[in-house]
């Protein structure tokens, strides 16, 4: 089964990396985070990678050609200011009118991607994300008035679930997707969900993504 990463944005919140290289090649433990995450779906002995570049994409092109792996990577320019599902959208041909999974160049997880593939095949829906609990930043207030009726110190439990990324898509989910400027996460997402045809895959382990110098530090901590 083929992977999609999604490799191309700005990633304008951690500017002080990003001015010089993309967010996927900033470093942790000595190796950029796309590495890391493609170490997860190798290590379940899916190998066949295809790489959606955009934003400095010659940074993980240099990258891949001074270090070699045993994976299939397929390193494919997708458009400097193209949405995360305009991106997606341009793999079409690549992808071959086959099941594949996707997710995105910033969030590190050590899910069980065989688990997720039989999850998702069991469920006979179109797309399957991985949800996760987002690593609770604040703790919890309940008030009646000027009253607190609950206090709980930060625990995930409270945060909800979120989208984590790792989906399992069926081919057929590319004609949600009109053009370059089409949000993954908005339309085609949305309506698919409102077809029932979107289901959770709920991973209650570690997962982490680096949206900020804070999530950074907290993901080199923790990666083992």
């Amino acid at each position: 089964m083929k992977i999609v990463i999604l490799a191309g944005g700005l990633g304008t919140r951690l500017s002080e990396y990003t001015k010089t290289i993309p967010k996927p090649m900033i470093k942790v433990k000595g190796k950029p985070l796309i590495y890391h995450i493609m170490k997860t779906y190798a290590k379940y002995g899916f190998k066949d990678f295809y790489i959606a570049l955009g934003y400095k994409g010659h940074v993980i092109k240099n990258f891949f050609k001074k270090n070699s792996f045993n994976w299939n990577i397929n390193l494919i320019d997708t458009g400097r200011k193209t949405m995360t599902g305009g991106r997606l959208k341009r793999l079409t041909k690549y992808l071959k009118n086959q099941t594949f999974m996707m997710t995105y160049g910033d969030g590190l997880s050590n899910v069980n991607i065989k688990k997720l593939i039989n999850f998702h095949k069991k469920s006979k829906k179109m797309v399957t994300l991985t949800a996760v609990r987002p690593p609770a930043r604040f703790g919890a207030l309940k008030l009646k008035g000027n009253s607190i009726t609950y206090f709980k110190e930060k625990s995930k439990v409270d945060e909800g679930w979120i989208n984590g990324g790792f989906f399992v898509i069926e081919p057929e989910f590319l004609n949600y997707i009109k053009n370059d400027k089409t949000f993954l996460e908005k339309e085609p997402l949305e309506k698919v969900c409102r077809k029932k045809t979107l289901a959770a895959f709920k991973h209650d382990g570690f997962w982490q993504c680096v949206d900020t110098k804070r999530d950074l530090e907290k993901l080199k901590k923790t990666l083992k």
